[in-house]
């Protein structure tokens, strides 16, 4: 894959102004089961990044990666700054500077591992997990197709997490009454993956 400033630039702005715009949906979501502070911790990250954007995109691509991650993680509160930004910190450690395809998979599979084992949960607990793991399955399955293929199965994760008991995050002291509602990080990914493949 071919990602150079004017790529690199365009990627981080439309993941970030992706975010941003669903704000207001996230925050909806989590106040259904959560904190309802989702969408606004997100925005309030991703417009961090937006500030340093210049400075961010002159980097090579592993380390814009890290530079995004350390903004969620410093700029984002409860869980999702540490997930999020623990998603884009190891992307950054495990993509070389000109990745292929493979590489790509392979670093977002280092990342699914960095968060489960960062938020101590797994697939199947109602979280951004959810959505992650069935992209990657996706990606590895793909043909030419990827961009379209992956935001449709991002958006049908999502709706995959609405019938499930939370497990972790605050979503879990609701017990049964988490069932019903999408996960918000779940959204988040997908929202994420659109811009992305969109970009």
């Amino acid at each position: 894959m071919q990602i150079d400033a004017a790529v690199q630039r365009g990627l981080v702005l439309a993941v970030a102004e992706a975010i941003i715009a669903h704000a207001n949906e996230l925050t909806a979501l989590d106040q259904a089961i959560g904190d309802g502070d989702h969408g606004i911790n997100m925005k309030r990250g991703f417009e961090a990044v937006l500030a340093d954007l210049d400075a961010i995109v002159a980097k090579p691509l592993p380390q814009a990666l890290q530079a995004v991650g350390m903004a969620l993680v410093m700029k984002v509160g409860g869980a999702s700054g540490p997930l999020f930004g623990t998603l884009f910190l190891t992307l950054g450690k495990s993509l070389p500077e000109r990745p292929t395809r493979a590489d790509a998979e392979q670093a977002l599979a280092a990342a699914i591992d960095a968060v489960k084992a960062r938020g101590k949960s797994d697939v199947g607990a109602k979280t951004m997990l959810d959505a992650l793991a069935p992209v990657l399955d996706a990606a590895r399955a793909a043909g030419a197709d990827w961009r379209a293929r992956l935001p449709e199965v991002a958006d049908a994760a999502v709706a995959a997490t609405a019938p499930m008991k939370a497990l972790r995050g605050r979503a879990s002291f609701l017990g049964e009454r988490s069932i019903g509602h999408v996960d918000p990080g779940a959204r988040s990914v997908a929202v994420m993956v659109r811009a992305v493949c969109t970009a």
